[in-house]
């Protein structure tokens, strides 16, 4: 798996606002995948947050009044979050929105595949970051096993060094398994 390859399969038209998002709080999220040997970046959320405390997930958040549409959410939350400061221009696609089961989100997702990334910094909405090979990760899919979660879709989990990713997050990396396939 090369990065030319991901860019040319994981690039497509960006649209980066919802219309049809019943009454869930809108948020993007932002794929950061780099490196000659392509890695993924997700966070851990701290066990304190309100949201989806202790999980595993790609750096994001809730639309703000001042931010003009979802991409510039996920570019802005990517930076607080774990200091990457990407611009519009190195995000090439995005990826079909996803619903949280229990908190009401709808989720963007937009995607930047690039060459390296600086040194990242966590704030306090991360607990950790980490820097994930992606092949041998989107190969540890299965199905979740927990058959309350299989109410809305299909669910599926993904492990990294005995962590479980699961819900939105692992409905977009099953997306980009997706794309890889095809």
């Amino acid at each position: 798996m090369i990065l030319d390859n991901l860019r040319s399969r994981l690039t497509t038209e960006i649209n980066p606002t919802l219309e049809d998002y019943g009454n869930n709080i809108l948020a993007s999220i932002l794929v950061v995948i780099y490196g000659q040997s392509p890695i993924v970046v997700m966070t851990e959320k701290p066990k304190h947050m309100k949201f989806h405390a202790g999980e595993i997930s790609f750096p994001g958040g809730k639309l703000d009044s001042l931010d003009s549409n979802l991409l510039e959410t996920a570019l802005r939350e990517t930076r607080e979050e774990i200091g990457l400061s990407l611009r519009p221009d190195q995000v090439i696609g995005q990826l079909d929105p996803v619903i949280t089961l229990n908190s009401g989100f709808t989720i963007l997702p937009f995607v930047s595949v690039i060459d390296e990334i600086p040194p990242l910094s966590a704030n306090a909405e991360v607990e950790k970051i980490f820097h994930i090979p992606l092949e041998s990760f989107l190969k540890t899919k299965e199905k979740d096993p927990d058959p309350t979660h299989n109410l809305i879709q299909e669910m599926y989990r993904y492990e990294f060094q005995g962590k479980i990713v699961w819900g939105a997050s692992a409905r977009v990396l099953k997306q980009i398994a997706d794309c890889l396939s095809s």
